[in-house]
């Protein structure tokens, strides 16, 4: 057990666990920050088209957190892995056209980059050494194991998946050690093939990775009754593939009020309740107070300084949820307010949302 203390250690530490719905482990990663100043920690997206909130603005509010903890964060633009994974039809050039747009969407929306690395698979699959790795997880590994990851690709271990859907966890887990990440700070989603390579990582000459898992932000849709909890976690989250119940980061206001007028809130509920969570994990995370205006008939304006304090009024019943709908909706629009003026104002950002756009059409 490391006892090593200090209150700038306590301090990255707190930061990280802000972000980690669930750590593996906080012993080595108390470990890890005593040792390393400037640990490595990554996260890799598969470019497939519009950015929705949860891979922008909470995503940009997660980095920020790691480097603020010290990490260097490299974000791997995982194109090659969309490729395989037959996203954008299959077509390398659209999916790379996204992936510079995603990098855009987090420049627009409050990422520091200042300690943030943009890597791209097509630069690393040229290099030998890269496949060594591949090579050498997959020969330690079965087929069976591979399918128990799909889902980690969106997929289910029951599909048939191509040969090509095969060999992505393998390039997923060889991501980590190619990359030399101390941390691999990647979704829930993404937990079977972490865990995977935490498992092999020693035994093939590498190390154990840290695997901090963030939240995944969910969609706007009632949630499902009954699924195992990691699967239940992935069916809820915002996904672009159900677009009604997703907030994309270009959404107009119009847009973005109508899908919270609509979205599931059910009164004095504080579990699995879309809205409430977007209070605590963007609106609170972004800004010191949150305010809601109401009527003097239905008891005045409300204030609050902190999640805790918003969760017990609704849960009181002494919050109707419209009027929680109206707020949030605002603060919502005003967090995505900058973003929006980036793309009017950038030209090439703005022809890449374009392309963007076309493909969503066309697909």
């Amino acid at each position: 057990m490391v006892t090593f203390q200090s209150s700038d250690l306590d301090r990255r530490l707190n930061l990280i666990k802000e972000v980690g719905h669930e750590i593996i482990t906080e012993e080595d990663l108390l470990k890890l920050l005593a040792e390393k100043k400037r640990p490595v920690a990554y996260d890799g997206f598969e470019p497939s088209g519009k950015m929705h909130l949860a891979q922008g603005i909470l995503r940009a509010i997660n980095i920020n957190k790691m480097t603020k903890a010290g990490c260097k964060f490299k974000m791997l633009v995982a194109d090659w892995h969309a490729w395989a994974n037959d996203k954008m039809n299959g077509n390398l050039e659209n999916i790379q056209t996204v992936g510079k747009y995603f990098i855009e969407v987090w420049k627009a929306c409050g990422l520091e980059t200042e300690n943030v690395e943009f890597v791209w698979s097509n630069d690393i699959v040229s290099d030998r050494n890269y496949w060594k790795i591949v090579m050498t997880v997959a020969r330690n590994n079965t087929v069976k194991r591979m399918k128990r990851c799909a889902q980690i690709m969106g997929r289910s271990e029951s599909e048939s998946l191509s040969a090509a859907q095969i060999l992505y966890p393998c390039m997923q887990a060889a991501d980590i050690f190619y990359l030399k990440a101390d941390i691999a700070q990647l979704g829930m989603d993404q937990r079977k093939v972490n865990v995977l390579a935490r498992e092999i990582g020693d035994k093939i000459g590498f190390w154990k990775p840290v695997v901090v898992s963030h939240l995944m932000l969910m969609g706007l849709n009632k949630p499902p009754e009954t699924k195992d909890a990691i699967e239940r976690t992935v069916e809820m989250k915002m996904s672009k593939s159900k677009p009604d119940s997703a907030i994309f980061m270009t959404d107009s206001e119009e847009e973005i009020n109508k899908k919270i007028d609509k979205a599931y809130c059910p009164e004095k509920q504080i579990q699995d309740n879309p809205i409430l969570e977007y209070c605590k994990h963007i609106i609170f995370q972004k800004f010191d107070k949150m305010k809601i205006e109401r009527s003097e008939k239905f008891g005045g304006d409300l204030e609050f300084e902190n999640y805790q304090e918003l969760e017990e009024t609704y849960k009181k019943g002494f919050l109707h949820p419209l009027d929680l709908k109206k707020a949030v909706a605002f603060y919502i629009n005003k967090t995505l307010e900058p973003v929006r003026k980036y793309f009017e104002k950038n030209k090439k950002a703005a022809e890449l949302l374009e392309q963007v756009k076309k493909m969503e059409i066309t697909r």
